[in-house]
């Protein structure tokens, strides 16, 4: 968790964590800006880009998600993680009942009240880590769109609701660039799922395609591994092409972050494409250099849309 282990994070404000007092708001945002700026790379982006006073509310979000996310993924055994995520849960209602213990609840609960967000985004993704636990196979497409429903579409939910514009057509186009992101991630991270023993690609896809599991297990970046994985590439970015036209109904404050995304998901599948999609070789990532031609283009991008729009 963070640049901290999961278990002393526990052992500072898990269940069995001996608390004298519950943590001020000042302090409970600053755990989570923390967590936030020295967990996740983009966060570090995010502060340059977002308005000063949407990013504590960005953070207290990020950081519910990331406890939620390694309570799933970096605990002893399934298990385990499904006794904390009931935890996570009590502690998710009792934020919404109004009484915060684990400073991450304490940051989110002005969040919930300023921007009047329901407990439904939250609690979803909970179903999704609780899923993790037991299901580490997807039939086919349809059956793993259904898991990124929970899994990630609750995110770009959540960003409407600080955006003040949860309507239902700005969240179907959110829904298609969150499932378009992970879906992109499941192909950039072929070779890390199955070391915890997950495939997250479609079955029917890979055996169609010729590919077993032996191969996973070998990690075979044969012909039918570069035509299963090219199918799933193909698919995220037309999930991610589908939800583009989000970025022109944004706020405006908000236009520069969903362009930077839906383009960083964009530019990780060309990658994978550029090196004929043998993801077990290395994993694709960006390079500096590259993000920052990302945030050049989406900035322009966004200034056509505010030139054309307001």
């Amino acid at each position: 968790m963070a640049e901290l282990s999961v278990a002393s994070e526990l052992a500072k404000y898990g269940p069995q964590a001996r608390r004298s007092r519950r943590p001020s708001l000042a302090e409970a945002q600053a755990y989570c800006r923390q967590l936030a700026r020295s967990h996740y790379e983009n966060f570090t982006v995010a502060s340059w880009l977002l308005p000063r006073h949407l990013l504590p509310h960005f953070y207290s979000i990020y950081a519910y998600c990331r406890w939620a996310d390694d309570l799933a993924d970096e605990t002893a055994s399934p298990e385990e993680s499904l006794r904390l995520l009931d935890w996570w849960q009590d502690q998710l209602e009792q934020c919404y009942a109004g009484r915060p213990e684990h400073p991450v609840f304490v940051a989110l609960l002005p969040t919930i009240e300023h921007f009047s967000i329901p407990s439904q985004p939250f609690a979803n993704l909970l179903i999704a880590f609780r899923q993790d636990q037991h299901v580490t196979r997807y039939a086919t497409a349809d059956e793993l769109a259904a898991y990124c429903q929970n899994s990630a579409n609750p995110v770009g939910r959540l960003v409407l609701y600080l955006g003040r514009c949860p309507d239902e057509r700005r969240g179907a186009l959110a829904d298609s660039i969150c499932t378009g992101l992970q879906w992109a991630n499941f192909c950039q991270d072929v070779a890390r799922d199955w070391a915890k023993g997950r495939i997250y690609l479609p079955q029917q896809t890979w055996q169609q395609a010729g590919y077993t599991e032996a191969m996973f297990a070998r990690g075979e970046a044969n012909e039918a591994f570069r035509h299963a994985l090219r199918v799933e590439v193909d698919r995220a970015e037309a999930y991610l092409r589908d939800g583009e036209s989000l970025v022109t109904l944004m706020p405006a404050e908000l236009r520069l972050e969903v362009a930077l995304f839906t383009a960083g998901g964009l530019s990780i599948l060309k990658a994978i494409r550029d090196i004929d999609y043998n993801v077990w070789r290395r994993r694709p990532t960006l390079s500096k250099r590259q993000q920052l031609g990302l945030l050049w283009r989406s900035w322009r991008q966004t200034r056509r849309v505010r030139g054309a729009g307001e």
